[in-house]
C-alpha cells in the first residue's frame, strides 16, 4: 500500500513542483513568526514528500515532519529534510506545551475519524506558542466535482469536511481567530464576472484551508494581519450568483433588442399602406405577442 499511495499521489495530487508552488500561499502567514529571540519552530503532520518542509527550510525556519508512509518519507530524506515515521496525533501528544510556532497538516484531516481530528486540533492548540498558527488543508466538497466524484478517488478518505465545520472546530477548541482560504480554482476564475455553467459546476476552488491563530502575543497577531485580511479563491455559491446575474443581463439585452426590432417594424408599417406589406404586419404582431404585448393593428 505504501508504494501504491506514493504512485497515487504522483498522479492525482500533483508533482513535487506543483505542490510546492501551491503551498507558497501560506508563507505570508508564517514568515512574520520568524521575528523574535525564540525563532520559529514548525511541525508538519503527514509531511509526505516534504514540499512544505522544503519551503520552510529555504525560509530559514526550523521545520520537521512526521508521516506513517515510509515510501513518502524516503523522498523527503533524499532532500535532507528532518522527517521521521510516526503517527500525527501521538506525535502531538508527546510534545511539551507551547513548544511550536506552526503546526500544519495538508490533506490529512479528511483521513481521520472526527474524534481524532477533534483531538488533533486540541493538541495543536496546547503545543502552540501564543500567536502560533495551525494550518489545515482539505478537499473542498462545495466544489461539486470534488464533493461528488474526485474526493472518493482516494480510498483512504473517511468523509468530506465542509470548511465551516473545520473552522468552527478550531474556534470551539479555543483558537483566537480563524481564516478560511479557498484554493486551487481554475486560473483567472476568481476575477471572472460571467462564468460559464461548466465553470460553475466544476472549476470553483477545489481545496480549502483554515489558518487558526492562538490568542496572545499581540505583536505576532499584528504581524500576520495582512495575510488574514486578504480574500482567497472563489466558492461555488459566488460563481452561481455571478452566472445567474450574467444570464439575467443577457436575457434583458435580448428582450431589449427584440423590442427595438418590433418597434422598427411597427414604425415602417404605419408609414406605408400597401397591401403587400400585410405579411410584415403579421410578423410585427407575432413579435409583440412573444414579448407579451397586444398588437395595435391586425395583419
Amino acid at each position: 500500500m505504501s508504494d501504491f499511495y506514493r504512485a497515487f499521489e504522483e498522479r492525482y495530487r500533483g508533482s513535487r513542483a506543483t505542490i510546492r508552488e501551491r503551498l507558497r500561499v501560506y508563507l505570508p502567514f508564517v514568515l512574520p513568526l520568524r521575528e523574535g529571540p525564540a525563532g520559529c519552530r514548525a511541525l508538519d503532520l503527514g509531511c509526505g514528500r516534504g514540499e512544505w518542509l522544503e519551503l520552510l527550510r529555504d525560509a530559514g525556519i526550523d521545520a520537521r515532519g512526521v508521516d506513517r508512509d515510509e515510501a513518502m518519507l524516503q523522498a523527503a530524506r533524499a532532500l535532507g529534510l528532518a522527517v521521521e515515521r510516526g503517527d500525527a496525533l501521538e506525535t502531538l501528544k508527546s510534545l511539551p506545551a507551547q513548544s511550536e510556532d506552526v503546526v500544519s497538516a495538508f490533506h490529512v484531516a479528511e483521513h481521520l475519524a472526527f474524534e481524532d481530528l477533534h483531538a488533533l486540533v486540541r493538541e495543536a492548540l496546547r503545543v502552540l506558542r501564543p500567536g502560533g498558527l495551525l494550518l489545515l488543508e482539505s478537499p473542498d466538497p462545495e466544489n461539486l466535482s470534488v464533493g461528488a466524484a474526485s474526493f472518493y478517488l482516494d480510498p483512504t478518505h473517511v468523509r468530506p469536511l465542509p470548511a465551516g465545520l473545520l473552522a468552527f472546530l478550531a474556534e470551539h477548541c479555543g483558537f483566537g481567530r480563524v481564516k478560511i482560504l479557498r484554493l486551487q480554482e481554475a486560473p483567472g476564475l476568481a476575477e471572472k464576472s460571467a462564468p460559464s455553467l461548466l465553470e460553475v459546476l466544476r472549476h470553483a476552488s477545489a481545496d480549502f484551508a483554515i489558518v487558526a491563530q492562538k490568542a496572545g502575543a499581540e505583536e505576532r497577531v499584528t504581524a500576520t494581519d495582512p495575510a488574514f485580511h486578504r480574500e482567497y479563491g472563489v466558492t461555488f455559491d459566488v460563481l452561481a450568483e455571478r452566472y445567474d446575474a450574467a444570464m439575467e443581463a443577457r436575457l434583458r439585452s435580448a428582450e431589449a433588442a427584440a423590442a427595438d426590432a418590433s418597434a422598427r417594424v411597427e414604425q415602417m408599417l404605419h408609414s406605408r399602406s400597401w397591401r403587400w406589406m400585410a405579411p410584415l404586419r403579421w410578423l410585427a404582431g407575432a413579435v409583440q405577442n412573444v414579448l407579451g404585448r397586444t398588437p395595435d393593428r391586425a395583419p
